[in-house]
């Protein structure tokens, strides 16, 4: 059986924020197919972590290093968002972030932006070119709505859709852009006990059809545990464990960041 390939490391990475140091030493392995969980309590640092990963915000100390869709290593300390997503990083956000006035389809045509071929002048003037690039995104739109359930929805304004579906539409976007590792910011908040188990198989589902690096934030304890192969533990900034989930579960140290110390020593 050959080693899995690494697709992101994380080393010693910290951010500070006037003084606050909100990220401390964080230190991450992902490897191809890999399915990991970022937990721990509000405040722990979780998003402010996937923010770095995904461009938005720039580390002050550390580094991180991304193997892209050619398999080549980059450090992607300073890169923008666009240009992660370029190379094959895409995420989705806690409080959905879709074009509301805009339908479906249009949401999902947005994130295809970067696989066009035709030019400015070609749009201008409706060539061959820029034909043949509008049938297959049409195409690669209508593919990815039949697969996850919603093709029937796809002439509706996004902001009409159910939550539940609202949140698959993200990421259904999210795939769209083809990327190599996909970055789940807490997909079942606000989601009932139902559809977080529907959410639970489609990630599942997501990730082995298309071949997927997926680390998610999730407070939901049935799910990450469900579905994750590698939890990391964050609180106050630093990772006080990681590992399997059974293993997790268990820790002293989870238990008492997520209880009080109260629970430890009962």
């Amino acid at each position: 059986m050959s080693e899995k390939k690494l697709v992101l490391q994380a080393s010693d990475v910290s951010i500070v924020f006037g003084g606050l140091r909100a990220v401390s030493g964080f230190n991450c392995d992902l490897y191809e197919g890999e399915l990991a969980g970022l937990i721990g309590p509000n405040g722990a640092g979780k998003t402010t972590m996937f923010n770095m990963l995904s461009g938005i915000y720039t580390p002050t100390e550390g580094q991180i290093v991304f193997w892209d869709k050619k398999g080549k290593a980059r450090n992607i300390n300073k890169m923008s968002p666009h240009q992660l997503n370029r190379l094959g990083i895409a995420r989705t956000f806690q409080n959905i972030r879709l074009f509301n006035q805009l339908t479906v389809s249009d949401n999902v045509r947005i994130a295809l932006h970067s696989l066009r071929q035709s030019s400015v002048v070609d749009a201008l003037f409706r060539t061959t070119k820029f034909r043949n690039d509008e049938a297959r995104m049409t195409a690669r739109v209508e593919q990815l709505l039949d697969l996850f359930h919603i093709l029937n929805k796809k002439d509706e304004l996004a902001k009409n859709l159910p939550y539940g579906e609202q949140r698959k539409l993200e990421i259904v976007r999210a795939l769209a852009s083809s990327p190599k590792l996909l970055l789940l910011d807490e997909p079942a908040a606000g989601m009932n006990p139902q559809e977080t188990e529907e959410l639970m198989n489609l990630i599942a589902f997501i990730r082995k059809e298309f071949n997927l690096t997926i680390l998610l934030i999730e407070h939901d304890m049935k799910l990450v545990m469900g579905i994750c192969e590698k939890l990391m533990v964050l609180d106050y900034g630093k990772v006080i464990a990681s590992g399997k989930p059974e293993e997790i579960k268990t820790n002293p140290q989870v238990i008492k960041a997520y209880l009080g110390s109260e629970a430890v020593d009962a």
